[in-house]
């Protein structure tokens, strides 16, 4: 991808922001942290040149002034709410995100339990966390949050949780995932720190949607579309523009709640030290952006992405069609069809040429290689083999796997495991050459080429297995596929 974000002053710009956010109040910030501090991959495929871990970078020039407080919703450990990314469990995650923080040396104070109302499930949550040594608070349901304003802002309200003890002028407030109540954790420590004479003070800290950027630029456009799901869309601050007569992109979610959060800041300190949702956050990305042409770009492909996952989720049972129809709206929007991803038009060409299932790859050099499936190999496995060919420059009619080879495979996968479909897949093409390479220079040519399909954009006319999409993850290729299943 042509780079168009300039990481490096990213790093510098963002930390000096939130120094001059600290320094405004009483030097103690809660900063609640939207999205990913680490692993942001959709921020890196839409700026090319953001690193996925360039928010916590960024944090690492503050590591001394800051501690994380991670906060789990008691409903969400009762129902065993799922990380769909991961698989694993929120209470789970809470520990993994401890783990994670600590190996990079960040000072991990406490765990705050929120939405309490005596459940169980959250008890012995606790108690594990008091085994464990950490630090656990927990904040109570307060009967009409957000809207009863006198109640919260009262001793009946955030004066009945727990204060949470911190140590450092920098308070960043995350969770697994959305819904955990960071925000509240935030104003109640507001509530609470004033109680104590320290006038704190609150931001918010998300990458997407870029304020400074148009309303329909693709980068916030493909925003839109990685949170179809949750059916947030991209707005204009009313607040901002009558505060200041500059236009302001912000999302629904913040602005409907902005009139609730402005009353509590009255009712916290007598005044909000903000006229508009936009001015709660702290977010610098669209100052670092370099080539807005390379960003449009990579954002239009994300877009496309994002409609194919969508769709794939679709097919696989999800009741998602609002998603599925809100995404396509969104094509609209950016002017784009599917067609306009190069490697989608190239495996359709491939598979009405051939009567067969079809992929493609588009290299680093623009160069697409495209494969069919045969009675030996699915798409996607004759797909990285002709990849890895082109790029270690082996002829293209060499077999780097003998069909001699190939066949015992097959046998084992239907007549022994009860497999349906014979056809090698992805990982067993690659075990294959890896058991050939010691004896085969082709083979381990081949291999050494791995590395090079980070980034490539891969689509396939079939819906892969789940083992195939793990592979093309693994290798870093922005895979997409239609949503048909082979018959």
């Amino acid at each position: 991808m042509k780079i168009g974000f300039d990481n490096e002053k990213y790093l510098k710009i963002q930390s000096e922001h939130i120094r001059e956010r600290i320094a405004k109040f009483d030097g103690k910030l809660y900063l609640e942290l939207g999205g990913k501090l680490f692993d942001d991959h959709h921020a890196s495929r839409v700026l090319p040149g953001f690193k996925p871990d360039s928010k916590l970078r960024m944090f690492g020039q503050l590591r001394d002034q800051l501690e994380i407080v991670i906060v789990i919703s008691a409903e969400d450990i009762e129902k065993n709410k799922v990380r769909a990314d991961l698989g694993i469990t929120y209470d789970e995650d809470v520990l993994r995100l401890r783990d994670e923080f600590m190996n990079r040396q960040f000072m991990v104070g406490s765990v705050v339990i929120t939405h309490y109302s005596g459940q169980h499930a959250a008890d012995q949550f606790r108690h594990r966390l008091e085994r464990m040594g950490i630090k656990s608070y927990v904040h109570y349901i307060i009967d009409g949050y957000p809207h009863n304003v006198d109640l919260i802002a009262s001793d009946a309200g955030f004066g009945k949780n727990d204060y949470v003890e911190t140590t450092r002028p920098l308070v960043i407030v995350t969770a697994p995932g959305p819904g955990s109540g960071k925000m509240a954790t935030c104003l109640s420590q507001l509530y609470n720190e004033n109680k104590r004479g320290i006038h704190a003070g609150y931001a918010k800290f998300e990458t997407f949607p870029v304020w400074n950027l148009p309303l329909k630029h693709p980068v916030n456009i493909a925003y839109e579309a990685a949170t179809a799901d949750l059916n947030d869309v991209n707005m204009i601050d009313p607040f901002h523009l009558e505060a200041y007569g500059k236009t302001a992109v912000n999302y629904n979610r913040d602005i409907e709640i902005f009139p609730v959060l402005n009353a509590l800041f009255e009712g916290i300190y007598g005044e909000n030290p903000y006229k508009s949702p936009t001015d709660m956050g702290v977010n610098m990305v669209g100052f670092c952006i370099s080539d807005d042409e390379a960003c449009c770009e990579a954002s239009k492909q994300e877009i496309i992405r994002r409609y194919y996952t969508a769709t794939n989720k679709l097919a696989e049972g999800a009741d998602n069609e609002k998603e599925v129809s809100k995404i396509r709206l969104l094509f609209n929007q950016a002017k784009i069809t599917t067609a306009y991803r190069r490697v989608t038009t190239a495996a359709y060409e491939r598979k009405l040429e051939t009567g067969h299932s079809a992929a493609a790859i588009e290299l680093e050099d623009g160069t697409i290689i495209t494969a069919k499936s045969s009675t030996l190999l699915g798409c996607s496995a004759a797909l990285l083999l002709n990849a890895m060919k082109n790029l270690g420059d082996i002829d293209h009619e060499k077999k780097l796997i003998p069909q001699s080879l190939i066949e015992p495979i097959q046998k084992t996968k239907t007549e022994y495991l009860g497999g349906k479909n014979p056809r090698l897949h992805t990982d067993e093409v690659l075990v294959a050459l890896s058991v050939l390479s010691p004896h085969d220079e082709n083979c381990r040519i081949a291999l050494e080429q791995l590395p090079k399909l980070r980034d490539c954009q891969v689509h396939s006319t079939v819906l892969l297995s789940e083992v195939d999409r793990k592979i093309f993850k693994k290798l870093g290729c922005g895979l997409t596929c239609d949503p048909l299943r082979k018959k």
